[in-house]
């Protein structure tokens, strides 16, 4: 099993915020919405297989679900995934590394042809892109130092918890526990940094990666395993690609078919998480829950 803090450090070196990242200015929200506007239009399946590339964003620091490792090779949940996707439409990979904030904009706007960045299907983000059939399912998880874990919600009151843009774990806490004081980051490895630094007194994100990172870290607890509501996991298009959309829900089922999700989690997750997860409480096939 790699060291999680050495594929942290290492996929940090150089990881910049992007550009489009909404930051709360009218200027920046003005032209956001000017992007979006004047978006390509997202493409087919036939126009990316004469390409002969598929664009697909993930992420290069949330391991084990999509990161880099010391070989400069994408890894994880999600790339096993993608990596089947690209093979099944008989062409090449692009990897787009994405912050959490981003996902969205680069799905609105075709500067990827597929988000599968670990993406949590919520009401809001439908409203922008088209979710496919799910793949995995997920809740929220707090970890914390093992000299002060946090066992509730109500015991973060007062304190500071470290949360990425644009998560569900920012969404939830906002809105459900406003009187928690989020510190927030544009990428994990700087969340996680922060975290291993004392900046916060805990960090909040999907219990899949936090019960995987505190199974690599020694002196972390992940003191609550399940908050808020079970959601889903799915890939994203802009909204209205309905050709890609179908060819990647057909996939999925065919997938299911050969227990593909399963032997995903066997060849990524297990080695981390080992016999403390059963696979059936993350894994999803064929799109049905």
């Amino acid at each position: 099993m790699k060291n999680w803090n050495k594929i942290i450090k290492l996929v940090g070196v150089g990881l910049t915020a992007l550009a489009l990242v909404a930051c709360g200015g009218s200027k920046t929200e003005e032209v956001k919405t000017e992007n979006i506007a004047n978006a390509t239009k997202g493409r087919t399946v036939k126009e990316i297989q004469e390409s002969g590339v598929v664009k697909i964003g993930v992420f290069s620091d949330k391991a084990p679900f999509g990161y880099v490792d010391e070989n400069g090779k994408y890894q994880g949940y999600d790339i096993y995934f993608t990596d089947r996707i690209a093979k099944d439409l008989g062409v090449n990979v692009e990897y787009v590394s994405l912050d959490p904030a981003s996902r969205v904009e680069y799905a609105e706007t075709a500067k990827v042809d597929i988000v599968a960045a670990n993406f949590t299907v919520t009401k809001e983000r439908a409203e922008k892109v088209d979710f496919s059939l799910p793949y995995m399912k997920v809740s929220l998880g707090v970890v914390s130092p093992d000299t002060a874990v946090i066992k509730s919600a109500e015991e973060l009151n007062g304190k500071t918890l470290i949360v990425s843009k644009g998560t569900t774990a920012e969404t939830y806490f906002t809105a459900n526990h406003p009187e928690v004081k989020l510190q927030k980051y544009d990428a994990y490895t700087d969340a996680y940094n922060a975290l291993l630094d004392g900046r916060g007194d805990a960090f909040s994100t999907d219990n899949t990666e936090v019960l995987a990172w505190a199974k690599v870290n020694p002196g972390f607890t992940v003191g609550i395993d399940s908050l808020g509501d079970t959601d889903t996991i799915a890939v994203a298009v802009q909204k209205g690609n309905t050709d890609l959309l179908n060819w990647i829900n057909e996939e999925i089922k065919t997938l299911g078919k050969e227990n593909f999700f399963h032997e995903a989690f066997k060849a990524t997750l297990a080695p981390v998480y080992g016999d403390t997860v059963n696979p059936d409480s993350i894994v999803v096939e064929g799109g049905e829950i």
